[in-house]
């Protein structure tokens, strides 16, 4: 099921990759608000898939959308098999910075304009509906490409998080059986060499058998034609405690049952507990009972999903609100009221200065963050395998502006 009931995020792993040393020890000297990625948990993560993959042959893809830190594919590309993209951009970016290896794409719709340059550098296109088959499948299949259709089993594993449920009630992600029925005639059928579906977020492998019975029970008659299906994103296969077993288990049986390959497109897995966000204490207020510590860093802008999921970062030192003697609540110096990351307790009171450091900042972060009230983006450090501490790139004025207008 999911971790914790989404809220707040299992903290006990995501600062391992530290080995013991304090954030004050290993990040004091550093420029805030930052990224720190590290490579030691991302080679850990690669480690753990490669290891599913060798032991049953299914071939595992980086989901692009999660983690897009080109400069470390170098370090994860080893234990993978390729890449996953949403669209064009990401795809050019796997072509370019994961070569050799395998670019798959997905879209809920390919657009006319983009579609030629998109085939310069994908070879597998996964299509969401029979009507975008229709309109780029034979032009995808003259180019040599392997051609996927997106299903939709109409099973819902998650509970409370409709946002993140492709099998939600009306959804326009990937074809159920009935638009199946209604649209997939001989001919757009005859084009296809797997089938997709993603249906899972953070979940664990119960879910994925769940989902694979009604999968069997939708499509079963259509499987043994196909050479590929795709099991999609959200498995948590590097989560302590996730049973890969049961994992390794669903692979094998529907690469037998069928007789095709797998492939999972994991995201979060791929650079889970790989990253940090450090920021510094500007401000500490008292607002009735509420205990406030403005810090220079932004949920809205440098960490999105904590609004939009919603959950609480793990975050060094920290607790619950309540388990140790001072509980505050951390907010972002925006102006908008609910840039608030959440409330944690500490065993002692916050100050100005104070270094903090929020984990599992690799995903979702510096693919998604943006400069909203003109928030500068945080700089971007390496941790690398020596323990060194290297500055990928720093962000400025320009780097604001330039979105917004004009280039002189």
């Amino acid at each position: 099921g999911l971790m914790g009931s989404f809220g707040v995020k299992e903290s006990r792993k995501a600062f391992e990759g530290l080995g013991g040393s304090s954030p004050d020890k290993l990040f004091g000297g550093l420029p805030t608000p930052c990224y720190i990625l590290d490579e030691a948990m991302l080679r850990r993560n690669g480690e753990i898939l490669a290891g599913v993959a060798k032991r049953t042959g299914c071939r595992i893809l980086l989901a692009q959308k999660a983690f897009s830190n080109y400069d470390l594919y170098p370090v994860i590309s080893p234990y993978l098999d390729g890449t996953e993209a949403s669209g064009l951009y990401e795809a050019r970016l796997g072509a370019e910075e994961m070569p050799e290896k395998e670019v798959h794409v997905f879209c809920a719709a390919y657009r006319e304009e983009e579609f030629d340059e998109l085939l310069r550098y994908a070879d597998h296109i996964v299509f969401n509906s029979p009507s975008q088959l229709d309109r780029f499948g034979f032009r995808a299949k003259k180019a040599g490409k392997s051609i996927g259709l997106r299903i939709n089993p109409e099973c819902s594993t998650q509970e409370g998080h409709a946002i993140y449920d492709p099998c939600a009630p009306g959804s326009r992600l990937g074809t159920t059986r009935a638009q199946w029925d209604e649209k997939m005639t001989l001919e757009l059928t005859e084009l296809l060499d797997g089938l997709h579906f993603h249906t899972l977020c953070e979940q664990d492998s119960d879910a994925l058998e769940t989902t694979l019975k009604a999968v069997a029970e939708r499509f079963g008659d259509i499987l043994p034609r196909m050479k590929w299906l795709n099991f999609g994103g959200g498995h948590h296969i590097t989560r302590p405690g996730y049973d890969i077993v049961r994992l390794e288990r669903c692979i094998r049986s529907a690469q037998e049952r069928w007789n095709l390959r797998v492939y999972l497109e994991p995201g979060e897995a791929c650079a889970l507990y790989a990253g940090y966000l450090a920021a510094h204490v500007l401000d500490v207020l008292q607002n009735g009972e509420t205990q406030i510590a403005v810090l220079n860093t932004s949920a809205a802008c440098h960490m999105p999903d904590v609004l939009e999921m919603p959950y609480r970062p793990p975050l060094y030192g920290a607790k619950e609100p309540g388990e140790l003697p001072f509980t505050v609540r951390l907010c972002g110096s925006t102006c908008l009221a609910g840039d608030v990351i959440g409330d944690y307790s500490f065993d002692r009171p916050l100050r100005e200065g104070d270094l903090l450091l929020f984990g599992d900042m690799a995903i979702y972060t510096m693919c998604k963050n943006n400069t909203f009230n003109g928030m500068p983006l945080p700089e971007i450090f390496v941790f690398d395998n020596n323990r060194k501490l290297h500055c990928l790139r720093k962000f400025e004025y320009m780097d604001f502006k330039q979105r917004l207008g004009r280039l002189l």
